[in-house]
């Protein structure tokens, strides 16, 4: 069943909303910020893709966002910023279900909840910690804070977990059970997540993003959040539509795509990713975004909202690779996109749009 794409929210390294990503993406590429570690060697220094939510603040008293993690609020701008786009923030959203992609979840506060524990045992560890941790919790804040009391679901599968989340979303609008779908991807950054990926991919995490080699690491950790408010494809779409969901593994059986079927592609500089797209991809018109956004599981939500986007505006913005003196590639009406993403081991999720 096709579902259509009524409303986008982002937050992320670029900025906040859809028109801070559209300036993003006519540039072609974003600085990351400078984050500064300290250690009993000194401080460390590194880039890093970090998102704002100054923003919430329009939309939530910051007095009941006291108790509220920075993931949450992340997921809470996203949540305000589609509604808004869709028209829906003071609409009855007792029918609209909410379903969260995320790969690794709260991170930090879950990192912080055992650090209260360990210090301060059983009896004494931070409650407000370990609530924003449970794995739901992202999810439960948006239904309460909008009233949508039909199902909520978060769904945790790495890299395949915005495919993954998004094929509930459309079973569920498929069933009659809600009218909307408030889907969000999310993930976050944290310094125990920038310990590990320096353990395994040393200098590599310095960057520049090179999205397109794939022979080297070039990686550089990002967060934010992207949120879309979907319908049943009857409704006319203010973005797109997304046609199919699939998801598969590359080894067991092998992705088969349309010949020149226009990819944007999930390599966000992680070799190990990237050697599945170096064997596939020779024949077939390719973009990657991850200069925009930086590199975390769940940034294949930031690609569905790029390619949602850029059909709506009939244009194909160049990524970090492109020549951006001359002006972005018109799209034809019947033009399509997807949206493909690897793991390290085969694992595909692939995303097709059109209008």
């Amino acid at each position: 069943m096709r579902m259509a794409i009524q409303g986008i929210g982002l937050c992320g390294g670029f900025g906040q909303g859809i028109e801070a990503l559209r300036t993003a993406l006519q540039a072609g590429r974003v600085e990351p910020q400078e984050v500064c570690i300290e250690h009993q060697g000194g401080p460390e220094h590194f880039p890093a893709y970090r998102a704002v939510v100054d923003q919430l603040t329009e939309f939530i008293p910051k007095r009941a966002l006291r108790r509220i993690d920075h993931f949450s609020k992340m997921t809470l701008l996203g949540a305000c910023l589609a509604l808004k786009d869709a028209d829906l923030l003071e609409a009855d959203r007792s029918r609209t279900g909410v379903v969260i992609a995320t790969g690794y979840g709260a991170l930090k506060t879950t990192f912080d909840f055992l650090d209260s524990y360990l210090d301060f045992g059983y009896s004494c560890s931070s409650p407000t910690h370990f609530s924003n941790s449970v794995h739901n919790a992202a999810a439960a804040h948006v239904s309460m804070q909008f009233k949508a009391t039909a199902p909520s679901l978060t769904v945790t599968q790495f890299e395949m977990s915005v495919a993954s989340a998004l094929l509930s979303a459309q079973q569920w609008l498929a069933e009659g059970r809600v009218d909307q779908v408030l889907f969000g991807a999310i993930d976050e950054y944290s310094e125990v997540l920038h310990y590990c990926r320096q353990q395994f991919f040393a200098e590599g995490e310095q960057g520049p993003v090179q999205p397109l080699d794939f022979t080297i690491q070039s990686a550089v950790v990002g967060e934010g959040a992207s949120f879309l408010v979907l319908t049943r494809a009857d409704q006319t779409a203010a973005y797109a539509c997304i046609d199919k969901v699939r998801l598969g593994n590359h080894q067991v059986r092998p992705l088969e795509l349309v010949p020149d079927e226009r990819l944007i592609i999930g390599a966000d500089g992680h070799k190990e990713c990237g050697r599945w797209y170096a064997s596939l991809l020779k024949d077939h018109p390719v973009t990657a975004y991850a200069a925009v956004y930086g590199s975390f599981p769940a940034a294949v939500g930031f690609d569905l909202a790029v390619a949602a986007l850029m059909l709506r505006d009939r244009k194909l913005y160049l990524d970090s690779e492109g020549d951006h003196s001359s002006p972005p590639v018109d799209l034809s009406p019947a033009e399509k996109l997807s949206c493909l993403k690897f793991g390290p081991g085969g694992d595909y999720g692939l995303i097709q749009l059109s209008t």
